[in-house]
């Protein structure tokens, strides 16, 4: 079996003496649409920090591609952050620069390519979320839906194989969500590994091929939508 793009083995993470994650273990295969389900409150947001190392677990181990993240030092960190995008829940735009330049901007930090390349691709990943005109008005100019758009095409800027997705139709109507969903599907279809952290079901069952329920730091049931549907938990 090929090895996991993400593997949580037993991690543990506490606020306060509150446990918020009690020993999590998880195998998240490449290429799939992963989908973290569960109340507010029950480490889902948590669980994407731990991956992208934001948070280092006060026990066991987080590996991506095989490295284990809290035992990188920051230059390795900073490698494995490259191969992953996030698209925070609200966007987390830079509101002082054009939307154009909030794509560009790990491209500015993490490549040595000419100014009119970096261009070139920042307005590329916007045409593909539906943005192709808007490079150089303000995110708040912004609509949310557009915003979240925009927030997906900066983290896919550098072509992440990872992308991990926190609540991205939150706040949406029914047919923004939906749009949003599609573009996560056609990344999927490229091969892109999504983790998505999400509270609508209609959504995880669009967006997700395996979906794990979270409940008071511990996962609970994991399975496809199907699986999940003939649970007897309530």
């Amino acid at each position: 079996m090929a090895e996991p793009a993400i593997r949580l083995d037993g991690v543990t993470k506490a606020f306060n003496g509150r446990k918020v994650l009690d020993n999590i273990t998880l195998d998240i295969a490449p290429g799939i649409g992963f989908c973290l389900l569960g109340r507010s409150g029950t480490g889902k947001s948590v669980t994407l920090k731990h991956i992208i190392g934001l948070l280092k677990p006060d026990s066991g181990h987080v590996y991506v591609r095989g490295k284990d993240v809290p035992a990188l030092d920051s230059r390795e960190l900073a490698g494995v952050r490259k191969t992953m995008g996030f698209l925070f829940q609200s966007a987390a735009l830079f509101d002082s620069i054009t939307v154009g330049e909030n794509v560009a901007f790990s491209l500015r930090r993490h490549t040595d390519w000419a100014d009119e390349k970096i261009r070139s691709v920042a307005k590329s990943k916007l045409a593909e979320v539906g943005l192709d005109k808007d490079y150089d008005k303000m995110p708040g100019d912004l609509s949310g839906g557009m915003r979240k758009r925009a927030g997906l095409a900066r983290a896919m800027a550098l072509d992440p194989d990872i992308l991990l997705v926190d609540e991205p139709t939150a706040g949406l109507d029914p047919i923004t969500a939906d749009e949003i969903d599609d573009l996560l599907v056609d990344l999927k279809k490229k091969g892109t590994t999504l983790v998505v952290v999400t509270h609508n079901i209609p959504s995880a069952r669009h967006v997700g091929d395996e979906l794990a329920m979270l409940h008071e730091g511990r996962v609970i049931v994991r399975g496809t939508a199907d699986e999940l549907d003939r649970s007897d938990n309530e």
